[in-house]
């Protein structure tokens, strides 16, 4: 059993003065939380926006000057990276991993606040260098957001001289400010919990984040060296990836490079980044499905067991994202083994998601809203993973809308359904206000609604074997009317889809405006951050003294309980009616 190891009477936190050092160069760990996740979703706006700049131009070929080839490229580039690294990767682990870890662990902060702050301020500059190479000259990188050599550093490319040494930057800085968070996440869990809390107590949010950070800490060095053999190749004319290559007529000074090498280091980070988003959001769907459904999870330690299968075998599938680069065949049968392995401890979260729901007593809240709508949209994306696994189908499905609408259900909208749940679920928490319960179901039946829209359809797209990645396809023969016709109807569900997004934003404006206060515990959870003396929890969280756990985090309806939800920090025999602990 692990015991705090700060001391209770709070000496040993740095208290700040002034409103700089409360809110600026904070060193409390749910400040930090919120800068993480209002700088986070202020670049994910950037990012939808080019998203719709890229499907008027797929719906509505040349109807808009300022869309060129070059333009559609670079946006498709930007999206991709923003999204999948500088919004979600940011957003669970530096946005929510920070709220929530000392708040359900019982600690006062993080082990090292100083480097929490740092962590924040780096990860801004990332963003910062990233939105500079819109506008330095050439703009941003084209290169797609896998960035794959030879054609990333290459004349010919829009962005290949400002624009992707700005983004490999970027990267570099990205990587070092995740280190420096993610060290304090790991110390965090595993020194500073306080008296009673166990890791078989632990929240399943917090075991999400915890096995996703070690992810990151193993897999986004892979990203870090190739990023700077990369910057070299283009730099000083080192060949690290690229070969001997005649390009624009002209034979290059390059030879002996590997581009496929490239591809190897970018996916053996690339897959794992896939859990460093979906664990968290597991972990934190499990605690929102659990509460509303007043219901203890089922299966808690099968739960654990498979968040860490996950993260180990993520390590061993990467090279499914690469059948049609020309390796042999035997790494092709051991990479679609190994996928599919992969989907057995996944299939056995999703079948605890929908136990732990059979016969609950389920509150269609709006986190529970989204929380289901994270099950059947996970399952859906899932289930054409499945196919793409598999060396034989994914060969002609590669490189057509079928993998887009795939890595969108999956590695899209799936976590954003999760970032909603949780933001509205821990809402009360963090600023003491209700939110508007009826502009909350109207953001999640326009959102849940709307992304099928938008991905479905696309599926049949890419059985058709239309291409993904193309700026015009100027009327192919083998491309049918329909296919033109759906690219229309899904550019207008992307633009209505994308609309809706500005009704979470008006209800957080309304919400703060109106001042409603929450009940403390507004959900009747059974986790700490809920237990706090104050609301919202102040510099240090816990008052003089820390909370005590004496049970796990799942003691919602035991039969003959006083009330249907027993608080962690409950001691033994405070409620003479209730069971022991069932873990």
């Amino acid at each position: 059993m692990a015991h705090a190891t700060m001391a209770d009477d709070l000496t040993e936190l740095y208290h700040p003065k002034t409103f700089i050092g409360k809110y600026i160069w904070s060193q409390d760990h749910k400040v930090i939380a919120i800068q993480y996740t209002i700088t986070a979703v202020s670049v994910g706006l950037v990012a939808l926006t080019l998203s719709w700049f890229m499907r008027l131009q797929i719906g509505f070929p040349g109807m808009f000057e300022f869309i060129d080839a070059d333009s559609y490229y670079q946006f498709t580039t930007m999206h991709g990276m923003i999204m999948v690294i500088y919004l979600l990767t940011a957003l669970f682990l530096g946005g929510f991993g920070n709220y929530l870890i000392p708040l359900m662990i019982g600690a006062r902060d993080m082990v090292f606040p100083y480097l929490n702050m740092l962590s924040y301020w780096v990860y801004l500059l990332s963003v910062i260098i990233l939105m500079a190479s819109f506008f330095a000259p050439g703009g941003p990188t084209g290169a797609g957001w896998t960035l794959y050599p030879p054609q990333a550093i290459l004349a010919g490319t829009p962005g290949q001289e400002w624009g992707i040494m700005l983004m490999l930057t970027s990267l570099i800085v990205f990587i070092v400010a995740f280190t420096m968070g993610g060290l304090n996440y790991v110390t965090t869990v595993l020194q500073a919990r306080t008296k009673g809390m166990t890791l078989m107590r632990m929240p399943l949010s917090v075991w999400g984040i915890f096995v996703a950070t070690i992810l990151g800490l193993l897999a986004f060095p892979a990203l870090l060296v190739s990023g700077i053999m990369m910057s070299l190749d283009k730099l000083i004319g080192t060949s690290f990836f690229m070969p001997a290559i005649v390009s624009m007529g002209e034979q290059l000074e390059y030879s002996g490079g590997s581009p496929v090498l490239f591809q190897h280091l970018f996916w053996f980070f690339g897959h794992p980044e896939v859990y460093i988003v979906a664990l968290p959001a597991f972990g934190i769907v499990s605690d929102i499905l659990s509460t509303h459904a007043r219901k203890n999870i089922f299966g808690y330690r099968m739960m654990v067991w498979a968040i860490l299968v996950i993260g180990g075998l993520s390590f061993v599938v990467w090279a499914h994202h690469m059948y049609v680069s020309g390796m042999n065949p035997f790494f092709g049968f051991f990479f679609a083994t190994t996928t599919l392995i992969i989907a057995v401890p996944t299939a056995i979260k999703v079948y605890n998601w929908v136990l732990t729901l059979w016969k609950g007593d389920i509150h269609l809240t709006v986190p529970m809203l989204f929380a289901i709508g994270f099950i059947f949209t996970f399952i859906n994306g899932g289930i054409t993973g499945l196919f793409l696994g598999n060396v034989a189908v994914d060969v002609p499905l590669s490189d057509t809308y079928f993998v887009v609408a795939h890595f969108h259900m999956v590695m899209g909208v799936s976590p954003v359904l999760v970032v909603f749940a949780a933001l509205y679920h821990w809402f009360p928490k963090i600023t003491g206000y209700e939110f508007n319960e009826r502009l909350g179901k109207i953001h999640f039946w326009g959102t849940f609604l709307g992304t099928y829209a938008i991905y479905l359809p696309m599926h049949y797209l890419g059985i058709l074997g239309m291409p993904r990645r193309y700026y015009d396809y100027l009327d192919a023969a083998f491309i049918p009317d329909s296919a033109y016709l759906m690219n229309q109807s899904i550019t207008i569900a992307a633009l209505i889809v994308g609309a809706f997004q500005m009704v979470f934003f008006a209800n957080v404006i309304y919400s703060l405006i109106k001042k409603k206060k929450s009940d403390p515990n507004p959900w009747n959870a059974t986790t700490l951050e809920w237990q706090t003396p104050d609301n919202p929890p102040v510099h240090g969280n816990w008052g003089p003294t820390l909370p005590v756990v004496h049970r796990w985090a799942y003691d919602y309806s035991v039969p003959g309980a006083e009330k249907d939800f027993l608080p962690q920090n409950m001691p033994r025999g405070a409620d003479p009616n209730a069971q022991e602990e069932h873990t």
